[in-house]
C-alpha cells in the first residue's frame, strides 16, 4: 500500500482549521500530527510519510478541531511549567497565559530561607495543574489543592496519582468550598504561597467555541463582574498566610484594577499589591504579600 506524504496533509489540515476560526491553525495542525504519530512537534520533518489509515484518522482530528474542540480534548493533554496533565470533558483547561503565575510562585519560593519545608495552597485547582506544577519544581514543598467540583476532582486525583507515580512529590488533594471558613484551619498562619486560577469570567463575556461549549461553566464565570468567588476567598487567603507569605491570583483582563483594590482594602492585612501583565500586556494576575504585623484596629 503507497505510503502518502505528511507535509501537504498538514498543509491542507492548517488551511480546514484557519477556516473554521481556529486562533493557531498551523500550530494546531501541526500539533495534532505529532499526537498521532507519537513524536514531538519538532520532529515531525523526520516523518515524511504516512500509512493511509493513518491520514484518515488524521483527517477525523483535524475535523473535530475544525468543529472547535480544544485541542486538549484531542491530545488528552495540557502542559504546565515541566509537566503534562491529564485533561478532558468536566475540567478546565490550563492555559499558557497561567504559566507567568506559576513562574512567579516559583521566584517568590526561591526568596524563602531553606529553614523550613514551605507550604503552598492552590485554591480551584481544577486539574491540580498548579499544585501539581509547583510540587514538581519544589519536591521539598507540601502542598495542598482545593477544588469543590466532583467532576474536576477526578481529574485532579488523576493527576495527582499520576505524578506520584512517576516520583513527584504528593500533594494533598481536599474536596471543599475556598469560601469555607473551616477550609484548611491546621493550616491558619502558617502557609507560605496560595496560588489561584478560579472563576473569574464576567457572565456576560462572550467566548470562543472551545472555552464555552466545553469548559465547565462553574469553572468559568463568576458573577456579573467576574469576583464573586474571589471576594468569597480573600478572607481563606488571608486567614491562611503567614505574615510575611504572598498570593497571587489570577484574573480576567476587565478586572486586575478592582481586584488589586478588593486586597488594598484589607487594612493592614495585605501589602505590596501590584498588578502583573501576561504576554499580550494585559492584565492577568495580581499578588500580594501579608502584613508582617497587623494593624489590630
Amino acid at each position: 500500500m503507497t505510503r502518502i506524504a505528511l507535509r501537504p496533509a498538514v498543509e491542507e489540515a492548517a488551511e480546514i482549521l484557519g477556516r473554521a476560526g481556529v486562533h493557531s491553525p498551523r500550530a494546531d495542525a501541526e500539533l495534532l500530527a505529532a499526537h498521532l504519530l507519537g513524536v514531538q512537534r519538532t520532529r515531525l520533518i523526520l516523518v515524511p510519510l504516512i500509512e493511509p489509515e493513518q491520514l484518515e484518522r488524521y483527517r477525523e482530528l483535524v475535523a473535530r478541531r475544525a468543529q472547535r474542540v480544544p485541542l486538549q480534548h484531542l491530545t488528552g493533554v495540557a502542559a504546565m511549567g515541566e509537566i503534562d496533565l491529564a485533561v478532558g470533558p468536566g475540567v478546565f483547561v490550563p492555559r499558557p497565559e497561567t504559566e507567568l503565575l506559576f513562574a512567579w510562585a516559583l521566584a517568590f519560593l526561591e526568596t524563602l530561607p531553606r529553614d523550613h519545608s514551605p507550604i503552598v495552597v492552590d485554591l480551584c485547582t481544577g486539574s491540580g495543574a498548579l499544585a501539581l506544577a509547583i510540587a514538581h519544581a519544589r519536591p521539598d514543598a507540601r502542598v495542598h489543592a482545593v477544588e469543590l467540583d466532583p467532576d474536576a476532582l477526578v481529574w485532579a486525583r488523576r493527576n495527582a496519582d499520576d505524578r506520584a507515580a512517576d516520583g513527584d512529590t504528593a500533594i494533598a488533594v481536599h474536596a471543599a468550598d475556598v469560601t469555607d471558613p473551616t477550609l484548611l484551619t491546621e493550616l491558619n498562619g502558617r502557609v507560605d504561597v496560595v496560588v489561584s486560577n478560579p472563576p473569574y469570567i464576567p457572565e456576560n463575556a462572550v467566548l470562543d467555541p472551545e472555552v464555552v461549549d466545553h469548559d465547565p461553566h462553574r469553572a468559568l464565570f463568576g458573577g456579573a463582574d467576574g469576583l464573586d468567588v474571589v471576594r468569597g476567598m480573600v478572607p481563606t487567603i488571608a486567614r491562611l498566610l503567614r505574615p510575611g507569605g504572598a498570593t497571587a491570583v489570577e484574573h480576567d483582563d476587565s478586572n486586575g484594577s478592582t481586584l488589586a483594590a478588593l486586597l488594598n482594602a484589607e487594612v493592614g492585612t495585605f501589602t505590596e499589591v501590584v498588578e502583573h501583565p501576561d504576554l499580550a500586556g494585559r492584565p492577568r494576575f495580581v499578588v500580594a504579600r501579608r502584613a508582617v504585623s497587623v494593624d489590630p484596629a
